[in-house]
């Protein structure tokens, strides 16, 4: 099954939260806690801890996003955890990684497995996919 949304962040709080002792590297590490709000046939709200290396001038680097989700897809209601990760060297997206975490899924949502995609649109806007099963 797939189910498709828009999302919006709601906050994207930085944290001073980096591994001691630092180890400099020619990008900086930083750490940040998110909340994402989904509109579509996933519907609901992510508390999201993120980590990057990334040069905010350039646009290069790399994240890697954790997520909670809670809410519905396709009108199954529950919770789940997924991953993604992703690679820019400024005007692209490459390397990305995307699954569900398995035995995270609860409520209608038990059981869960599968992977999706993020894309961000010319005009800013953040769309998902969830490629998923339950079973």
């Amino acid at each position: 099954m797939r189910a498709e949304a828009t999302f919006t962040v709601k906050s994207f709080v930085p944290t001073e939260v980096v591994p001691e002792p630092a180890v400099t590297t020619g990008l900086p590490v930083g750490v940040a806690t998110m909340e994402k709000h989904f509109e579509g046939e996933a519907s609901g709200r992510s508390a999201t801890l993120f980590t990057a290396a990334f040069d905010q001038a350039k646009g290069v680097g790399t994240y890697v996003a954790m997520e909670s989700f809670e809410g519905s897809l396709n009108r199954r209601t529950g919770a789940f955890n997924f991953v993604h990760s992703a690679t820019t060297s400024g005007t692209d997206r490459t390397a990305e990684f995307f699954t569900i975490v398995p035995g995270s899924g609860t409520g209608e949502l038990a059981g869960i497995s599968g992977s999706g995609g993020l894309v961000v649109d010319s005009d800013g806007t953040h769309r998902i996919r969830f490629d998923y099963e339950i079973g």
